[in-house]
């Protein structure tokens, strides 16, 4: 029961990931063009996808519970993002005015590994491995 319950966060987001990539291009709008007003050098990167992985990528990792994350841990996270992230994309090739897209795959790899960076920083670290329970050996 313990692991339903620590997985629950992660597969609600998926769900919210795969409602949102069964949208239509035209019902998604231009909204998060509006982050590249303000951070103009990183006008390739797909915020969505980037923001959606990133959350995805931590719900992972609130997952782990007591277990203290380690890199190979955060390399699984990354990994789990990564496929589900692949999936999304085939998911995609069914939807009108959608289409698959390797770069899309690339967003997510980089929004889940700089989740896994940004819960590395000590001063995330700590409050990060409290909040989820972990205990230290």
């Amino acid at each position: 029961m313990r692991i339903v319950t620590r997985l629950l966060p992660a597969v609600l987001w998926m769900g919210a990931i795969f409602y949102l990539s069964a949208r239509t291009g035209d019902d998604m709008g231009g909204w998060l063009i509006q982050f590249q007003r303000f951070i103009p050098f990183m006008e390739g990167l797909d915020w969505g996808h980037f923001l959606a992985y990133f959350i995805l990528s931590i719900t992972y990792a609130w997952a782990f519970g007591k277990h203290k994350l380690n890199w190979g841990h955060k390399c699984i996270v990354v990994l789990l993002c990564t496929l589900y992230g692949i999936t999304d994309e085939f998911h995609q090739s069914f939807v009108p005015g959608r289409a698959p897209d390797v770069m899309d795959i690339r967003n997510d790899a980089i929004g889940a590994a700089l989740a896994m960076l940004f819960i590395s920083i000590p001063i995330i670290k700590v409050p990060f491995d409290r909040w989820k329970g972990a205990k230290y050996y």
